[in-house]
This record gives C-alpha cells, structure tokens and sequence, in this order.
C-alpha cells in the first residue's frame, strides 16, 4: 500500500515583518502612537490591556484588530491611519532592514525553482513602501496585503491568494513561514504543504508550537533547507 503523496514545493509565502524584515520595535511604537491618537495614552487605565492584545493579535491585518480594541469604527479608522503614518516615516527614516539570512533564503528559493510571495497585515501602500525602500522588488514574484475580498491572517485568504495569482493549483506546493500563531493558522487553513514558525519575530516557541505547524525554526533563513527536504 503506498504512502500519501509528496507534492513538491513550488510557493513560497513568507510574512514580512519579523520573519524576513526587521522592524526595531517599530510596530509596536506604531501601535502605541495609534492608541494614543484616539485617547489612550501612557497613562491610561486600559493601556496595558490593549497592548497585550495588539502583542497576542500580531500578524493580523491592523485594522480588524483596531476594530475589535476600540468597538467603533470612526475610531479604529482614526487609529489605523495614525498607525500606518507612524510606520510609514520610521521606514523612510531607515528603520526596517532585511533579518540575517533573509535576503538569501529569498535568493535560494528562486534559485531552486520557486514563485516567492510576501505577506504582511500592513496596509497595501506601507507594503510597497518597505519592499521599494529594501530594493526587493526583483527578489520576489508577488507581495500581498489584505485588500477588499482578501481577508488578513489567521484567514487563509492571502496564502490561496498567492497560490491563484501566481498561476499553480495545488495548494500543498505552498510553503508558509511567519514568526506568529496568526500565520501558522493561515497556512494551515489554506492545507500549505510546510507550515513553519519562525523564532526572530512577535510570538515565541510557546506560542509557535501551539498552533498548527510542521515546523519551528530558528529563522527563515532555515526554511530553503526544508523545502530541498521536502521534494
């Protein structure tokens, strides 16, 4: 009787922030700038609470989480642009750039014959903006973001987004790595043949392996090595 099929790996989704781009505590300095543009400073009561849920929340799309913070939408409005201006001028300022071993993993995934997407749940226009300002834009096939019918993680919109708009059909030749739980539920939703966590990002090894995964691994720098494995 033989074995279930091996589906060799031919996309690679990776997220951006924490798993091949380091921000510098950027994000999180965004999120407070948010907070605080809508009332909730340093000093307010119910600061720490919503911190801890940003940090739990990362890797979904920013507007949904300042959405279930804030229960009202002109707010969580008011807080996304804030966030996204406060991310937008620390990128400029040169506050993001590459993990060690990103920039080559990217490379030896092309190199071994793979379509490279990134993911991230920052907004379209703050996507670009780090892709032009890291010069990647000939390192990778697609970079995606949530968009109108194109829900963020721990949806496993972007990852089956990726598989279509990239032209392959089966979606366990997808090859997911993120640093939080909110990506490892997205590829595992989506059925991608390797789930992996990365370890450089938001969440650690705890909160890695309790989600769904096939792997935790030290970097993205790791994961080319996984692929070559898995073929």
């Amino acid at each position: 009787m033989s074995g279930p099929t091996i589906v060799p790996i031919t996309i690679a989704v990776l997220d951006m922030a924490g798993t091949t781009v380091s921000d510098g505590g950027v994000v999180e300095d965004a999120f407070l700038a948010a907070l605080a543009s809508v009332g909730i400073g340093a000093d307010h009561p119910r600061l720490a609470d919503d911190l801890g849920y940003v940090r739990a929340t990362m890797g979904r799309s920013k507007i949904e989480v300042f959405r279930e913070v804030l229960g009202d939408e002109d707010a969580a409005q008011r807080a996304n642009q804030a966030f996204e201006a406060a991310i937008d001028d620390a990128v400029r300022a040169g506050a993001v750039e590459p993990l060690p071993g990103a920039e080559a993993a990217l490379g030896e995934l092309r190199d071994h014959g793979l379509a490279v997407c990134l993911t991230t749940g920052f907004s379209a226009g703050t996507r670009d903006l780090i892709v032009a300002k890291l010069g990647w834009a000939d390192l990778v096939d697609l970079v995606l973001a949530p968009e109108p019918g194109v829900r963020g993680r721990p949806h496993p919109d972007l990852v089956l987004t990726a598989l279509m708009r990239l032209g392959h059909e089966d979606v366990r030749a997808v090859a997911v790595a993120g640093d939080t739980a909110n990506d490892l539920l997205a590829g595992w939703r989506a059925g991608a043949g390797i789930v992996a966590g990365v370890l450089t990002g938001a969440h650690g090894r705890e909160e890695l392996t309790a989600a769904p995964h096939t792997h935790v691994l030290a970097s993205v720098g790791e994961l080319p090595g996984i692929v070559r494995a898995h073929s």
